[in-house]
Formats: structure tokens, C-alpha cells, sequence
């Protein structure tokens, strides 16, 4: 199995991109009448020998769960320049999302066209570690700009906790 694409979380050790799908399919199925938000979100930190990036994949059935999994990536050098981090976190991100065709995203919200009138949905965004405070502001329009180019929408901090919340946990 291509390293690049194994994805895992607290209960399965390897998962592949299918078995993601069907995961994140199946945690749909079980309460199709709720509102959910399928995020994407990189974060990284610096090590003594290398800097670990974590990718999350996570689907937050609003006010009910979610259901996550992450994928890591670690370059054995030290990423201290700011820039080049966020370059390569919202990169990481893009390749992550760009796993989910337009046919994942319809499978995924075909059982809720049912229940759309009561509320039933699915949002598709990607988490940018990034915020209008800190050093980060400055890649906000810039990397904002390369998730809109790929036709999804960019979310920042505070409200991008796919990146700076679920990822950052297993960044250390």
C-alpha cells in the first residue's frame, strides 16, 4: 500500500482511501436526517529531526459526534520558515480533499436529499491553520485563495478546528 495514501485514527491502524469513504459513508447512514460538515485540515510541528504534518479528515454530525481519521506526512528536516510551513500544511490539505470527486461528495449527501427540508445537509470545507490574529494573517488571502481555486471553501481560525484543534493534537 503507497504510504502516501494510508489513513488511521484510535481504532483502525491503516485505512485506505476507500475504506475512509465507506467510513464516513456509513456515519451518514446511520442518522441521515442531521446537518453535517465534512472538513479537511493540516497542521505540523517542528521536531528535533524532522517536522511532522497531520491531516485530518473529520465529519462532525452537528451537535451529535463525529467520526475522524488522520494522515501523516513527516519531513526528516526542520520547517522553520513560517511561510513554507503554511505552504506545505494547506498543500497537504488540498491533496487530502482533492481525494473526494464530485461522485464521493454526491454519494455522501444522497441520503440525506430525503430529509433536506428538515434540516438534513453536508458542507464541504477545508481548515486552514491560520487566523486574522499572529503571524498567520499574512497568508490568510493567499492560501484562502488556493482552496477557492479548487472549488471549496476555506474556513480560518477560529473556526478552522479540523487544523488547529483535531490535527494539532497529534502534531506532538
Amino acid at each position: 500500500m503507497n504510504n502516501d495514501l494510508v489513513f488511521y485514527n484510535t481504532s483502525i491502524d491503516q485505512m485506505s482511501f476507500d475504506m475512509v469513504f465507506d467510513h464516513l459513508l456509513q456515519f451518514i447512514k446511520r442518522e441521515p436526517t442531521s446537518f453535517y460538515r465534512l472538513a479537511i485540515g493540516t497542521d505540523s510541528q517542528v521536531h528535533p529531526t524532522g517536522t511532522k504534518f497531520i491531516t485530518s479528515v473529520h465529519l462532525h454530525r452537528v451537535g451529535k459526534g463525529a467520526w475522524g481519521c488522520l494522515k501523516k506526512e513527516i519531513i526528516p528536516r526542520r520547517v522553520t520558515s513560517l511561510k513554507e510551513k503554511i505552504f506545505l500544511e494547506t498543500m497537504y490539505s488540498q491533496e487530502v480533499a482533492s481525494l473526494f470527486s464530485n461522485d464521493h461528495i454526491s454519494n455522501l449527501a444522497e441520503p440525506l436529499i430525503p430529509h433536506i427540508d428538515n434540516g438534513a445537509d453536508l458542507t464541504f470545507e477545508v481548515h486552514l491553520d491560520i487566523g486574522k490574529k499572529g503571524k498567520t494573517k499574512h497568508f490568510i488571502e493567499e492560501m484562502s485563495d488556493r482552496i477557492l481555486a479548487i472549488g471549496l471553501q476555506p474556513k480560518i481560525k477560529p473556526e478552522s478546528y479540523a487544523a488547529s484543534s483535531y490535527a494539532n493534537k497529534y502534531t506532538k
